[in-house]
């Protein structure tokens, strides 16, 4: 009876420490890496990529297969396109459960954190990337790979979930500001030589005014938004970051939900109210709106420059709904034009476990062939993506489609080119939010506040410190953030249905043990009956 209780306790903790992993986010064990590739065997590996509905980008995509594909024979590559990388992160999370996930996809630090949750699926990618064959620059390669101090280092850190390497960069972008300069001067206003909120939203307001026939004065249109922000996670992070106020902690502590975020929101109602200020959820995509004149300040990524300006490339809209100005390409709004600060965002690719290791062997090879400067260049030059590493910013090919710009409004889209600048000039000034199982989820609830206070002015509602606190019970109900380890809200259970597959285990194991415990208890005591 003893030794069968010690058993069963042994198990139970057994099952307690592979349960918690994914909870308190530790490292998953070292790859094995195998000797190598068997040329007698062919590798079929899938890779998710996403491309926002440019060709270009899903051109690119399968050059480099074709090309990777010719130096190795033995591996063939199926390429999926999806035209978000939410998409991807919603499919990859169904087919965990059922081991059908794709060998390597691209993929943001928030969405890896999710899937390391309760399992070891993503593959720790320590002691490839420094292995002397097949690692960063290794020997065995037959192509000319990026070692690891060519890649720049901000964008590697990134990669990192704690001290462990999950992912390696592809491409990178920030926000940038497109500014209608006609129109700011028209107003009376010059750019100054740093964005600030308060420059923002005084010129927005002053962009209100109206001509006797109900038009605006600084368009001449019936329709005017000044001030849109497509991402509005990133705008209250941003807003959060420049002030060094609390947004979360790297443990996973929720802080967001305070008085500094609340005056913010009020900031932000009290420009809505006055119909200055609005989202890409509540009135489309702003770049729309900017090229019809009716947007002074449109803030979106650089990864979406080539919408942007009168003559972009790419664009939306008729083009008879044009309007003829120059786009002037900034920085973000800050705070504190002494420590500017803006975020870092573009994809990165993971590399998903497979039973077989010399796919998995096969899929990290081609994730480092993605950052070839062959590779590099020419995404990079489908919008205003940066390459990620030295070796393809300092390439002549790439110096001279940046000192290209203007020469004409496709491939060398001044725009374009300058939103990738900024970037590149900036640098050092970007940052990432801290990543933990339930990141993405207070990124989303991040967001989600300032659209609720810019709807609320929309419908007349009074935002005030019940309706704050009402908000902000809302997101944590809704992005279930009260149930992130951690968090600074009390902690609720969560339901069996959404808890990773070896804490069902622990739970079934323990309700195992303590039935059989039981059933043993029940005979022993018969048997004691008996005996009397």
């Amino acid at each position: 009876m003893k030794k069968l209780s010690l058993l069963l306790a042994l198990l139970c903790l057994l099952l307690t420490l592979s349960a918690c992993h994914g909870n308190r986010g530790e490292a998953s064990p070292p790859f094995d890496i195998p000797d190598g590739l068997d040329p007698a065997k062919t590798y079929e590996l899938t890779f998710w990529a996403k491309s926002d509905s440019n060709a270009t980008q899903t051109g690119i995509y399968r050059k480099a297969i074709e090309d990777f594909e010719a130096l190795y024979p033995n591996i063939q590559i199926k390429l999926v396109v999806y035209s978000d990388y939410g998409r991807i992160y919603q499919d990859v999370i169904t087919n965990i459960p059922t081991a059908t996930t794709p060998h390597l996809t691209v993929t943001y630090p928030d969405h890896i954190a999710t899937y390391l949750t309760g399992q070891d699926i993503v593959v720790p990618l320590d002691a490839l990337a420094a292995d002397p064959r097949y690692g960063l620059g290794g020997s065995e390669l037959k192509f000319d790979g990026p070692t690891k101090e060519e890649i720049i280092p901000q964008y590697y850190g990134e990669c990192h979930i704690g001290n462990t390497l999950y992912a390696v960069p592809f491409m990178r972008s920030t926000e940038a500001c497109y500014i209608n300069k006609d129109y700011v001067e028209a107003l009376g206003y010059t750019l100054p030589e740093t964005l600030t909120w308060d420059f923002i939203w005084e010129v927005s307001e002053a962009a209100m005014t109206k001509n006797p026939d109900g038009t605006f004065k600084v368009n001449g249109q019936s329709v005017l938004i000044p001030f849109i922000y497509k991402s509005t996670d990133n705008m209250m992070i941003q807003m959060l970051a420049q002030q060094e106020l609390p947004y979360s902690t790297d443990a996973g502590e929720i802080q967001i939900f305070n008085d500094d975020t609340a005056a913010l929101l009020y900031k932000i109602n009290e420009a809505a109210e006055k119909d200055v200020f609005s989202t890409f959820k509540i009135s489309s995509y702003p770049g729309n709106y900017f090229n019809r004149g009716q947007c002074l300040f449109a803030i979106d990524s650089t990864a979406g420059a080539s919408w942007m300006g009168s003559h972009a490339p790419l664009i939306d809209i008729p083009e008879e709904d044009l309007v003829d100005f120059e786009t002037v390409v900034m920085p973000i709004p800050q705070f504190d034009t002494e420590n500017p600060k803006m975020i870092s965002q573009g994809p990165s690719v993971c590399l998903f476990d497979k039973e077989n290791k010399e796919e998995v062997l096969a899929s990290w090879l081609f994730a480092q062939f993605l950052m070839t400067s062959n590779v590099q260049i020419p995404y990079a030059q489908t919008e205003g993506y940066v390459p990620v590493t030295s070796k393809a910013q300092t390439d002549p090919v790439y110096l001279d489609y940046l000192a290209r710009a203007g020469e004409d409004n496709d491939l060398h889209y001044s725009v374009k080119i300058a939103a990738s600048r900024l970037l590149i000039e900036n640098t050092e000034h970007t940052f990432v939010t801290p990543v933990f199982n339930g990141s993405a989820s207070l990124r989303n609830a991040a967001g989600q506040m300032i659209e609720e206070v810019t709807k609320a002015a929309n419908r007349n509602k009074v935002v005030d410190e019940a309706f704050i606190k009402d908000l902000y019970g809302k997101m944590n109900k809704l992005y279930k953030l009260d149930e992130i380890a951690g968090g600074d809200t009390a902690a609720q259970p969560a339901a069996l249905g959404e808890l990773p597959l070896a804490s069902k285990v622990l739970i079934g194991a323990l309700v195992g043990t303590n039935g059989v415990l039981l059933i043993i208890w029940f005979i022993e005591q018969r048997k004691k009956r008996k005996i009397s």
